[in-house]
C-alpha cells in the first residue's frame, strides 16, 4: 500500500510558473495531476458528488430559518433593507448578524426568484466548495490519500450536512475561513505579502458573516505565519502588521458606515443595547457568547444553550456527541503524534506549518465551543469540522506510514490505539440511539466489527511485515470510523427539516430548542402567495414551498397561526408572564390587516422577530418587530410609535404577553388607552393620527 505515502509537494512560486494551455488545465481538472494515482481524481469527484447529493437531496422540502428568510425576502423588495440586513422591507430593525450571508442569498433570490430552495442553493454550493477546497489544501502538503480522507470526513460530518441544507449563515462562514487558510498557507510557503493580505480579507468577510466567530482561528493564523513563513523575522512582523490593517479594514468597513449614519436614517441594530453595530460586535455576538448574559460587556444574550451545559464534556454529551465528536479522539491523538513525528523539521517546513494551522483550528474551536457560556447552538460547531477532517487525514496518514515502516518506534504504535479508542467511542454514540432505526443498528455493527478487524489487522500486519494486510486494515478503520457519521448524515439528508432555527442530524437526543430555556425562531417558510420573482398575491406558492407555517414550538393552537410571544426569558418592562403569549396571529387576521392597511408602510407592529418574520413571509408586507429577537431590544419607544402613527406609516399594533417577550409595558398601556381594539382579534389595536396627543 505504498499509495498511502504523500505525493511530492514541491514549492512553486506562481511568478516563475509558465501558464498551462487551456486544454491541459481542463484535462488536469477532470483527470488530476500526472503524478497522482489513477484512482485519485475519480475518488475526489465521487466525494464531491456524494456531498452534493447529501446537501441538496430533496432541497425543495427544506424550510430553512424563517428569521433569515424574512430578511432575505425583505432585501429583495428594498435595496436599503438589503444593505443593512433589515428584517423588514421598511427597514425598522436589522437581524442580529452582519449581512454578508443575507447578501449572497438575496442575490440568488433576485436572480432565481424567491423561494427557500433558492436561498438554500448557495449554501449547498459553498458546502461542496469547502470540501473541494479542503482537499486541495491537504493534498498539497500531505498527498492524495490524506486529502481524500479529509474530504470524505468533512462531507460526512453530520452537523455539516444538516447546516448545509439550511439558510443559516454558517456554511458561508466556513468557506470564507477556508479561503483565508488557503491564502495563509500560500503566504507561509512563498513569503509573499499579497497572499497574507488576501487571507486577512477573507477573514474580514467571514467577520461580516458571523462577527467574532470568524476570529476564532486568528491565533493559529498569526502563530503559524510568525513561526514558519519563509522570510526573515523582520519581514514576518512587518507583513503581519500590514495583514492586520487589511483585516481591520475588511472587517470594519460595513460597521463603520452603518454607525456613522444617523440613527434616524437607518434601521435599529437588532441585538444591540445602544443601537450600534460596535455594541453588537463586543456584546451579543462577542463576549456575550463567551461569558453569557452576566458579562460586564453589554449583551442581549439570554445565556441559553441548546447544546448542553458548558464544559470540556459538552462536545461529547447526548446532544452534541452525534453531531461532531465521532473523530475528535482520533484527531487529538493523530495531531499529537504527527507533530512529534514532524518535530525535527526545519522552521519553514510546510507540512508542520499546515499541521499547526489545522491543529490550532481544531483545538481553538473545541475549547471555544466547549467553554462558551452564552447562547450556543449545535450547528455552530460545523466551523470545527475542517480542522478535525484535515488533522484526521494528514495525521492518520503520517501515523500509518510510521507504523508501517517501523520508524519512530514509540509513536508508530499510536495508530492502533487511536483507531481502537475512536471505535469504542463510535459504538458508545451509536448505543445512545439504539432502537432509533435499522440504519443506526447496522452502523453500530459495522463500527464495532470494522474497528476490531482494523486493530487486529494492523497489529498482525506489523508483526508479520505484511504491508497489504496493513493496507486493508487501514481501509477497514476508515469504514468503521465513518459508519456512524454516515448514518447520521443520511438521516439529515433524507428527513425533511422541521426546525430551520436549530438544525441537527440523526435521531432526537433531547437537544435542540425544546426545554432549553430560550426563545425560538420559527422553522421557516416562503412568502404566502408568492411566485418566484413576484410579489405576494394572496394565493399560489413560491418555489414549491408550503406557506404560512406556524413557528415550531410556540404553542400556537390554530393552523397557520403564530404566537406573538415565545420563550421564557424575563425582561422588565414587558407585559405578561406566560410562556407562549396569549395572542394568535393567524391567516384571518393577516387578511384583515392587509385589507385595512390604508397605505401604511408597515402592516402591523408585534413584539418580537419570531412573530414578525412569520407574518412577513405570510403576507409579503413589512412588519415591525418592536423588541428584536429576544424581545428586549429598545427598538420601539413610545415617542417613535407616536411619530409613526401620526405620519400614517403604522395603523395596527398587537399587544401581547410572552414571559418577557411581550409588548413593552409603557407602549402597551398607551395603546390600550388610546387605540381602538379590534374585537375580532384579541390583542389587536387600530391607531390613527387622531389618537396621538
Amino acid at each position: 500500500m505504498t499509495t498511502l505515502a504523500p505525493s511530492p509537494a514541491p514549492v512553486q512560486d506562481g511568478r516563475h510558473r509558465s501558464a498551462a494551455p487551456p486544454v491541459s488545465r481542463a484535462r488536469r481538472l477532470f483527470a488530476g495531476a500526472p503524478e497522482d494515482p489513477r484512482w485519485a481524481r475519480p475518488a475526489l469527484w465521487a466525494i464531491l458528488l456524494l456531498a452534493t447529493a447529501l446537501y441538496a437531496w430533496n432541497l425543495s422540502s427544506v424550510t430553512g430559518n424563517t428569521f433569515y428568510n424574512a430578511a432575505v425576502y425583505s432585501g429583495t423588495r428594498s435595496w436599503k433593507a438589503f444593505f443593512f440586513g433589515a428584517l423588514d422591507a421598511g427597514s425598522f430593525i436589522t437581524v442580529d448578524k452582519p449581512p454578508f450571508a443575507l447578501w449572497v442569498m438575496g442575490l440568488s433570490a433576485r436572480v432565481l426568484g424567491y423561494g427557500t430552495w433558492q436561498l438554500a442553493l448557495p449554501m449547498v454550493a459553498v458546502g461542496v466548495g469547502s470540501v473541494a477546497l479542503l482537499y486541495r489544501l491537504v493534498k498539497r502538503d500531505f498527498g492524495v490519500v490524506a486529502a481524500t480522507i479529509a474530504a470524505l470526513v468533512l462531507t460526512l460530518t453530520p452537523i455539516t450536512v444538516a447546516i448545509d441544507r439550511d439558510t443559516n449563515p454558517d456554511p458561508i462562514l466556513v468557506f470564507l475561513m477556508l479561503l483565508g487558510a488557503a491564502a495563509l498557507l500560500k503566504a507561509v510557503r512563498t513569503g509573499r505579502l499579497l497572499p497574507l493580505v488576501w487571507s486577512a480579507v477573507a477573514i474580514g468577510f467571514a467577520f461580516n458573516t458571523k462577527m467574532m466567530q470568524a476570529y476564532v482561528v486568528l491565533p493559529a493564523f498569526f502563530l503559524v505565519y510568525l513561526w514558519a513563513a519563509n522570510v526573515s523575522l523582520g519581514r514576518r512582523v512587518r507583513n503581519l502588521a500590514v495583514g492586520t490593517v487589511a483585516l481591520i479594514v475588511s472587517s470594519a468597513w460595513w460597521m463603520v458606515i452603518v454607525d456613522l449614519i444617523p440613527a434616524a436614517d437607518r434601521p435599529y441594530i437588532g441585538g444591540s443595547t445602544d443601537n450600534t453595530v460596535w455594541d453588537l460586535v463586543i456584546g451579543y455576538n462577542g463576549f456575550g457568547r463567551i461569558f453569557g448574559a452576566g458579562s460586564s460587556v453589554g449583551s442581549q444574550g439570554n445565556g441559553a444553550s441548546f447544546g448542553g451545559s458548558s464544559g470540556l464534556y459538552r462536545m461529547f454529551n447526548d446532544i452534541m456527541g452525534g453531531q461532531i465528536s465521532w473523530l475528535v479522539p482520533f484527531a487529538a491523538i493523530a495531531l499529537a503524534g504527527a507533530l512529534v513525528l514532524r518535530g525535527r523539521a526545519p522552521r519553514t517546513d510546510a507540512g508542520r506549518a499546515a499541521l499547526m494551522l489545522w491543529g490550532g483550528w481544531f483545538v481553538l474551536h473545541f475549547l471555544t465551543f466547549s467553554l462558551a457560556e452564552g447562547t450556543f447552538h449545535p450547528y455552530y460547531v460545523t466551523a470545527m469540522a475542517p480542522g478535525i477532517a484535515a488533522v484526521t487525514g494528514a495525521g492518520g496518514v503520517m501515523l500509518y506510514r510510521a507504523f508501517r515502516d517501523g520508524s519512530a518506534a514509540k509513536w508508530g504504535w499510536v495508530l492502533p490505539v487511536a483507531v481502537g479508542v475512536s471505535t469504542v467511542w463510535a459504538v458508545v454514540l451509536l448505543q445512545r440511539v439504539s432502537g432509533s432505526g435499522t440504519l443506526y443498528t447496522v452502523a453500530e455493527v459495522v463500527a464495532a466489527l470494522g474497528g476490531a478487524l482494523a486493530v487486529t489487522g494492523l497489529l498482525v500486519g506489523r508483526f508479520t511485515r505484511r504491508r497489504r494486510l496493513m493496507g486493508f486494515a487501514a481501509v477497514a478503520a476508515i469504514v468503521a470510523l465513518l459508519a456512524g457519521p454516515a448514518a447520521y448524515s443520511v438521516s439529515a439528508a433524507t428527513t425533511a427539516s422541521t426546525n430551520g432555527t436549530n438544525p441537527t442530524a440523526g435521531p432526537n437526543t433531547g437537544g435542540g430548542m425544546g426545554g432549553m430555556g430560550g426563545g425560538q425562531r420559527p422553522s421557516g417558510s416562503a412568502p404566502s402567495g408568492t411566485r418566484s420573482g413576484t410579489a405576494p398575491s394572496g394565493s399560489g406558492s413560491s418555489g414549491g414551498q408550503s406557506m404560512g407555517q406556524p413557528p415550531t414550538g410556540t404553542g400556537s393552537t390554530g393552523t397557520g397561526s403564530t404566537s406573538t410571544g415565545s420563550g421564557s426569558q424575563s425582561q422588565s418592562g414587558r407585559t405578561g408572564g406566560g410562556t407562549g403569549g396569549d395572542t394568535q396571529v393567524g391567516s384571518a387576521m393577516i387578511t384583515y390587516l392587509k385589507k385595512h392597511q390604508d397605505g401604511a408602510t408597515w402592516l402591523v407592529a408585534v413584539a418580537t422577530d419570531q412573530t414578525a418574520s412569520s407574518i412577513i413571509l405570510e403576507s409579503g408586507q413589512p412588519v415591525i418587530s418592536m423588541g428584536g429577537w429576544s424581545g428586549s431590544d429598545d427598538a420601539m419607544t413610545l415617542a417613535k410609535l407616536k411619530s409613526l402613527v401620526k405620519s400614517g406609516k403604522l395603523h395596527y399594533l398587537v399587544v401581547s404577553s410572552g414571559g418577557g417577550q411581550g409588548t413593552d409595558s409603557e407602549i402597551a398601556t398607551w395603546v390600550e388607552k388610546h387605540g381602538s381594539a379590534v374585537s375580532a382579534y384579541s390583542g389587536l389595536y387600530r391607531l390613527d393620527a387622531s389618537d396621538v396627543n
